[in-house]
């Protein structure tokens, strides 16, 4: 293991300056790894080391995979959104509502909530990046407004039982190959996956495209480092904040039919607190409150932080799950003061 520290220590202080982001990602990975290590040490009796728990983690997490993303691009930015947990709300309470209720396909009622999310983003884009206003006082409108669509649609839990279609890709398991164990029965089982799992690793990736290897990207870079300096550049920061804003909405849509696939219903009261476990995660994965820097590969690992916490608590059986809130806040607490030592140093290496 000590092999792994030495290799990401070389590869990224073989850059000739090493940032910020590069501190923070470090730091996230290493946690991840001996937080991971420490489970299998101690609850490897109770499974903890087996790949199935891992892509559990990963089938669990993975409509807040892509909205942590999501949140990602916009914080890259220096803009935020709260609302990502209540419009996944609605987007669960209208498929299921469409679906269950109306008898829509599946294929439609999907395309109702993407459109939608787009439409959505796009207004507290506008908002936001011509209008000028806050996108925490936006976006917190926002959360009030989805939540509330949601529970004027419906009051009561909708269950999703006769769309057989969307039962059927929410069910699907996806065998892995490798990694397989045999029960006391003597039968060999494979590891698996759902689709939901398949479409966020897909969506991260080209989202970790995007802001390494576009322009868009690079110029949400620019945006949040320094806004004055962008608009020097040339870069036109309202366009870029507006579609900025646009994606991160189709993302929560899609985040939301992800979220439906694994629990195949909605309620008023899903998602609650989504859009902090969002946030905690990019923080975690060394994505700057203030903008200008972040990576979607540090995000994915604040992720895997976040759902290691949860099976380890689960593992040790007899702590309350809400000490998976505490010991996340107290890691987010340690990861603002981290960045904000990083832009004290920063600040004053620009002094001299």
């Amino acid at each position: 293991m000590s092999n792994i520290f030495i290799k990401l220590k070389d590869t990224i202080l073989s850059k000739k300056k090493v940032d910020s982001k590069n501190y923070l990602l470090i730091v996230t990975i290493c946690l991840f790894v001996i937080m991971y290590i420490a489970g299998i040490a101690i609850f490897n009796d109770k499974g903890f080391g087996t790949m199935q728990t891992f892509l559990n983690m990963l089938i669990d997490n993975a409509g807040l995979l892509i909205a942590a993303a999501g949140i990602t691009i916009v914080m890259i930015a220096g803009g935020i959104d709260i609302s990502i947990g209540s419009m996944v709300c609605l987007v669960c309470m209208i498929l299921a509502y469409s679906m269950e209720r109306m008898g829509l396909p599946s294929g439609i009622a999907c395309v109702i909530v993407l459109v939608l999310g787009c439409i959505f983003g796009a207004i507290q884009g506008w908002l936001v990046s011509y209008m000028k206003l806050q996108p925490f006082i936006v976006t917190l409108a926002g959360l009030f407004l989805y939540r509330g669509l949601a529970a004027v649609i419906s009051s009561d839990q909708i269950s999703i039982k006769i769309n057989k279609t969307f039962l059927a890709v929410a069910e699907n398991k996806i065998k892995i190959l490798i990694g397989s164990t045999v029960n006391k029965h003597g039968v060999r089982l494979y590891p698996y996956i759902h689709p939901s799992v398949v479409i966020a690793l897909i969506t991260v990736f080209i989202i970790w495209y995007m802001l390494k290897y576009t322009r868009f990207g690079r110029n949400l870079f620019a945006i949040g480092g320094n806004e004055q300096s962008a608009l020097l550049m040339g870069i036109n920061v309202k366009k870029t904040k507006f579609f900025a804003y646009t994606l991160e909405g189709f993302l929560a849509s899609l985040a939301g039919l992800v979220f439906c696939l694994n629990t195949t219903s909605g309620f008023v009261e899903q998602a609650r607190g989504f859009e902090m476990d969002a946030i905690a995660s990019a923080v975690i994965g060394g994505t700057m409150l203030t903008g200008g820097v972040g990576t979607v590969v540090g995000t994915v690992f604040g992720v895997l932080i976040k759902a290691t916490i949860e099976t380890l608590i689960r593992c040790q059986g007899t702590l309350s799950s809400w000490w998976n809130k505490i010991v996340l806040s107290t890691i987010l607490c340690f990861f603002i003061v981290l960045q904000s030592i990083f832009i004290i140093l920063k600040n004053r290496k620009a002094c001299k």
